[in-house]
């Protein structure tokens, strides 16, 4: 499955109401660390279709970024059932991001 652009618009229906366990990536086209960790967000959305990847530009969507008191990108969160279960700030490896989606 691709990686969904998430934006303040679909972020209730792409995050909250989705029916799948949600990947989200905040970063920055400036952040360096950003741009070594997106080939491991690339991977896997394209390995595990029973997730759901998506990215924030917290440049672009600034309430969103606010409203989840993002302080440094890269930062990653898990949200099931419309809940964030899990966060972790900073590049992770995939098998971190992979045990942080079974929890």
């Amino acid at each position: 499955m691709a990686v969904i652009e998430i934006t303040d618009k679909n972020f209730e229906e792409e995050v909250l109401h989705s029916d799948k366990p949600v990947l989200l990536d905040f970063w920055a086209s400036w952040c360096m660390p950003c741009k070594m960790l997106s080939p491991v967000i690339e991977e896997i959305s394209e390995e595990d279709d029973s997730i759901k990847v998506g990215k924030i530009n917290i440049d672009e969507q600034p309430e969103l970024r606010d409203k989840f008191r993002i302080m440094s990108i890269p930062t990653i969160m898990v949200f099931k059932d419309g809940k964030n279960i899990d966060q972790k700030v900073g590049v992770q490896p995939k098998e971190k991001i992979l045990a942080m989606l079974e929890s």
